[in-house]
């Protein structure tokens, strides 16, 4: 089922919308949630594309940000340790 984006004329709430197959060929808008009015306009939505090279790009970041967070534990715990073993000496 598509999810449609919004824009509310009455009150220019932007917001997302589930349209079943029955209401578009029927012509019906959603009510907007913020004003309850159905003086509503679809509005245009960015599409989200995906390949092997978007996977990998993304798949190569988290793995970045995954080693920094590892590596700033490691270095929290190795400062307990030391502070750790300066109170008992």
């Amino acid at each position: 089922m598509p999810i449609f984006e919004f824009d509310c004329r009455g009150c220019g709430n932007h917001f997302e919308h589930l349209v079943l197959p029955w209401w578009e060929n029927a012509g019906e808008l959603p009510e907007c949630p913020a004003c309850h009015k159905q003086d509503v306009v679809k509005a245009l939505s960015i599409c989200a594309v995906s390949s092997e090279g978007t996977r990998q790009n993304n798949l190569a970041k988290a793995r970045k940000r995954n080693s920094k967070i590892v590596q700033e534990k490691e270095t929290e715990e190795f400062k307990e340790m030391v502070d750790h073993a300066n109170e008992h000496h």
